[in-house]
């Protein structure tokens, strides 16, 4: 479960690691899922005894974007929440790479640094956050990259 801070308090973050997610299983049933959602159905993410034969993975490997899109839920779980936040939305990412493939049968996790936190506006903040997805066991992450996203806070009343 998450923390929940208070703007400025998460705005003193910038710098530090702001947490790290539990580990996640990618599993070739994830894997085919995904493919399916996506109609990216590669032999080096659904036919393992094709990839081990043919590529140097040793089996089936997970998509980049499936990595990518598990930083949703590794941010519920490691992220502080900001009291007065009303919803986050994706801005961009900037510097992604996809560093080592995900094995199936590999565990993940997402580790987050807060880079950057601007209030671009009274009700408006975006943040710039440092994250790789660490696969257990490996010295290499398989992906890094700066997540860009924008908060949004209830509108504040005005006294006239």
């Amino acid at each position: 479960m998450t923390s929940v801070v208070e703007r400025e308090a998460y705005l003193a973050m910038v710098g530090q690691e702001v947490g790290v997610s539990a580990w996640h299983l990618v599993d070739q049933t994830r894997i085919d899922g995904f493919a399916d959602a996506t109609d990216d159905h590669q032999f080096i993410h659904v036919d393992p005894l094709r990839a081990a034969r043919e590529t140097p993975f040793g089996g089936s490997i997970a998509h980049g974007f499936l990595t990518l899109s598990l930083l949703s839920v590794f941010s519920y779980e490691a992220m502080p929440r900001i009291r007065g936040a009303t919803m986050g939305v994706n801005y961009g990412f900037d510097r992604l790479r996809f560093i080592s493939p995900v094995r199936a049968g590999s565990r993940v996790r997402g580790r987050f640094m807060l880079a950057e936190a601007v209030m671009r506006k009274p009700n408006e903040l975006l943040s710039r956050t440092a994250v790789s997805v660490e696969i257990e066991g490996e010295k290499r992450s398989a992906l890094v990259a700066d997540w860009l996203g924008l908060i949004y806070f209830a509108e504040q009343e005005t006294t006239v």
